[in-house]
């Protein structure tokens, strides 16, 4: 990634537009986390795109190795801002108990089956983490994961598989609040 992000610095078209290409879901997960339930898809959208103009503006300014942390910064803020344009207030994870009309008890609980998921997680071995994160957060497509990590498609549908029955196994033994389905 460091030679697409000096293209990028050269003012590169074609370097924006693979870095678009690979970072939209990455940028998509962190603003629909934050505006999710609150501003439209349509908003969203415009968030996302707002975030890679920042980028394309200040690309220079983005050190090597550090593109993925600064494009998470910049679509939490800009989301914020969204929200506070809006004249709403951006509700984080540590304020779900305030937030009005919600059952207390099952957002705790849901806190404790995200946390619970997301220690799970962690613990796939590489690249399988990475896979799975990238097709249920990302959103990525299998050709997409095996094309960007060298990974056949089967290769990459048989990591997914493994990575659900893992977790399926592992949340079952740790409170096994997830269904079949879910996975």
């Amino acid at each position: 990634m460091p030679d697409i992000l000096r293209e990028l610095q050269r003012g590169s078209e074609e370097a924006l537009e693979k870095l678009i290409e690979t970072y939209t879901g990455y940028v998509g997960t962190v603003v629909w986390n934050i505006v999710c339930g609150t501003l439209s898809r349509g908003d969203a959208e415009e968030i996302i795109s707002d975030v890679f103009l920042s980028l394309w503006y200040n690309a220079k300014k983005v050190q090597p190795g550090k593109l993925r942390p600064y494009l998470a910064a910049v679509a939490r803020n800009k989301s914020i801002d969204a929200l506070r344009k809006a004249g709403k207030e951006p509700v984080f994870e540590e304020d779900l108990m305030i937030v009005s009309g919600c059952d207390p008890e099952r957002e705790l609980t849901k806190k404790e089956e995200a946390e619970i998921l997301r220690k799970t997680l962690n613990e796939l071995p590489e690249p399988d983490r990475t896979v799975f994160i990238r097709h249920y957060y990302g959103g990525e497509k299998t050709a997409q994961i095996g094309e960007r990590m060298g990974l056949s498609p089967n290769t990459v549908q048989s990591k997914l598989k493994r990575g659900r029955e893992k977790l399926r196994r592992v949340l079952k033994e740790r409170g096994g609040f997830l269904e079949q389905e879910d996975f």
